[in-house]
């Protein structure tokens, strides 16, 4: 069964937990519920995309210390903060921080859950992005000092024997350094390669 997407919801009020839990679940979210905000931070790397939903006044962590948090670990994850009546300065230095809207309590359900549903759609494809540059990068560093000079070589546009002239070898050994470019890279062909030295910032704009 597909859901509309991950909801992370974070309050110290059980009650507020448990009718946000049911709403959300009852709407086509999958929930995860968090006490804390230390407990949601200790969990944050082994969490898959989400909405955070998070009470802005707790004990220990409160919500803009969360923002702080979450904002210096570059997470792609977008935060909706609920507030009590008269927090709206809070509310304002939570913006700030990144949020990406806030709810005065009580608020209604429709209007939390069209947030949400806004937040995911408009935080998705950065997260997606973001998701495929680490990925990107990962492959370029798994490369030999040798192989990226290789893959250098061939997005400038090098020959196997112009490179292989650049760097004393011989144009067979180029042609392993260049199978094992494509397979690291995972790439297909000469001009997905290309692209993918583009997204990582090889190639000077």
């Amino acid at each position: 069964m597909t859901t509309k997407g991950n909801v992370y919801v974070i309050d110290d009020d059980e009650a507020m937990r448990d009718s946000l839990h049911f709403l959300l679940d009852s709407s086509g979210y999958s929930v995860r519920l968090f006490e804390s905000a230390q407990s949601f931070l200790d969990a944050l790397p082994g969490l898959v995309f989400g909405c955070v939903v998070s009470d802005v006044r707790m004990p220990g962590l409160d919500g803009i210390e969360l923002l702080k948090r979450i904002k210096a670990q570059g997470s792609p994850f977008p935060i909706l903060i609920m507030t009590g009546h008269g927090d709206v300065p809070l509310a304002v230095e939570a913006m700030k921080l990144g949020a990406v809207d806030f709810l005065e309590k009580p608020f209604e359900d429709d209007r939390l859950i069209a947030m949400i549903d806004v937040a995911i759609r408009q935080a998705e494809p950065v997260a997606k992005n973001e998701a495929i540059a680490q990925d990107i990068a990962a492959r370029v560093a798994s490369l030999s000092p040798r192989e990226r000079q290789v893959m250098e070589g061939l997005i400038a546009g090098l020959s196997n024997k112009l490179i292989a002239r650049e760097y004393d070898i011989s144009p067979r050994t180029i042609e392993v350094y260049r199978a094992n470019v494509m397979t690291k890279m995972q790439a297909n062909s000469l001009s997905e390669l290309v692209r993918l030295a583009m997204r990582a910032g090889m190639l000077g704009d």
